[in-house]
């Protein structure tokens, strides 16, 4: 039996359906992330998450970018390509700097309570 089954079936809740949820509560800051190092293509986007061992899908990705498009804290511009249609590159605006900064700040502040709580230190070795 697998240690989320053993989980699973010794707390009755489901482990996976925890999992995807903190998953899910910092998936725009790690999006944001990558976009801030500089303008990125959705399927880069993917790759980057899949080599951190954070798995996404395109078809999550994009209504979440156009949702971050939509609050003014992602712009984009398209790129024509010489192997099909134009590609659509997004980064970062101004407001979406300022917003990335705030959740980074809240992300070190949970990191360290979080790590504080569990007596583990932030980069275990």
């Amino acid at each position: 039996m697998e240690p989320s089954e053993k989980a699973e079936k010794s707390t009755g809740i489901d482990i996976q359906n925890t999992q995807s949820q903190m998953r899910k509560g910092i998936l725009e800051f790690c999006i944001l992330s990558i976009i801030r190092q500089g303008e990125a293509y959705p399927s880069d986007i993917v790759e980057k998450m899949k080599q951190a061992n954070l798995r996404i899908l395109e078809g999550t990705l994009y209504p979440l970018l156009t949702r971050l498009k939509n609050a003014g804290l992602l712009s984009y511009r398209w790129v024509e390509s010489n192997s099909g249609p134009p590609r659509k590159y997004f980064l970062m605006t101004e407001k979406g700097l300022v917003f990335y900064e705030e959740l980074k700040r809240t992300w070190n502040e949970l990191s360290e309570a979080v790590h504080s709580l569990t007596g583990e230190t932030a980069n275990p070795s």
